[in-house]
């Protein structure tokens, strides 16, 4: 058992924020040449059980969840698949960046359900690092708005209220190792995701994928990666501040765009994300001042 450290937690999430913000460009890129975001999130599923399955036997690491977080893992599976399906098929529709904006008003309401969820003081610093964050990712992918498929709006707020969900209910997770955490999300995503995509009739074969394998291939490995990451940062740092962190994935990806979609930054854009990473800084201060006065928490690895 180790004790739980805010500034790797903070580490964590920054790292897992900037692989999220490739891997939805590359989803975009991979839906131009026809894999279904859906279909995609399907697979990648099954890949990761079978990495975590092949870790866990080298390891000899437990894949057992603690009997009194069980209920929070199925929520957590759930809120997952629809996080993964509702995003990533939300770019289909409308740009990269409007998806972003959309999407980021999940820190918002981690913010604001906060108190009810976790007793958290709403001060008067965490809502002028929220406003100033939440103004930065306005100004980044703001200019992007032209003609809006109401569908894509409609999967990227899903995603938003889906991925509220997961960071309140990950942050309760604590018990249960990061890798019997991974492994039994997504057992629980995987059947999920399929019978959505079947619903919608985008299930398509795994051979589909083979429409753009450098994409797909980045769109799964950022996936993997930012996934593990960013469990082990919610193990060790609260909802609200990991919210604020993720504020870096829409700057990411706005960047990312501009050069790997060629789309175009400009000066409002690049002022919207100094703000973001102002923001972030801003919190990493107010976390540590917080992790002074608090007792330090045993967590599982």
């Amino acid at each position: 058992m180790n004790r739980s450290s805010p500034t790797s937690g903070l580490l964590f999430a920054l790292v897992s924020a900037s692989l999220y913000g490739f891997n939805i460009v590359y989803a975009r890129m991979a839906s131009f040449a026809g894999a279904s975001g859906s279909a995609i999130v399907v697979y990648r599923v099954f890949l990761m059980l079978v990495l975590v399955g092949i870790v866990a036997a080298v390891a000899r690491s437990s894949l057992k969840a603690a009997r009194e977080e069980r209920s929070t893992l199925l929520l957590l599976g759930v809120a997952t698949a629809f996080v993964g399906i509702c995003y990533l098929s939300s770019v289909a529709y409308i740009p990269v960046t409007v998806a972003a904006v959309v999407f980021y008003t999940f820190p918002i309401l981690i913010v604001l359900a906060s108190p009810f969820v976790e007793g958290t003081r709403l001060t008067p610093s965490l809502l002028s690092v929220v406003a100033v964050a939440t103004l930065g990712v306005g100004l980044v992918v703001g200019p992007a708005f032209g003609d809006l498929d109401w569908r894509g709006l409609a999967l990227a707020f899903g995603a938003s209220i889906a991925t509220a969900i997961q960071f309140f209910a990950a942050a309760r997770c604590r018990r249960t190792g990061v890798m019997a955490k991974t492994f039994w999300i997504h057992v629980l995503v995987l059947p999920t995701a399929a019978l959505i995509s079947l619903a919608a009739g985008q299930l398509a074969p795994p051979s589909s994928l083979a429409a753009a394998p450098f994409a797909v291939a980045m769109t799964i490995g950022g996936y993997i990666f930012g996934f593990v990451l960013q469990f082990l940062a919610l193990g060790r740092i609260t909802a609200v501040a990991a919210g604020i962190i993720y504020c870096t994935e829409p700057v990411v990806a706005a960047v990312s765009s501009a050069l790997i979609l060629d789309e175009v930054l400009s000066p409002l854009q690049i002022a919207g994300g100094t703000l973001v990473l102002g923001a972030i800084m801003a919190n990493v201060v107010l976390e540590q001042r917080r992790s002074k006065d608090a007792p330090l928490v045993p967590i599982a690895d």
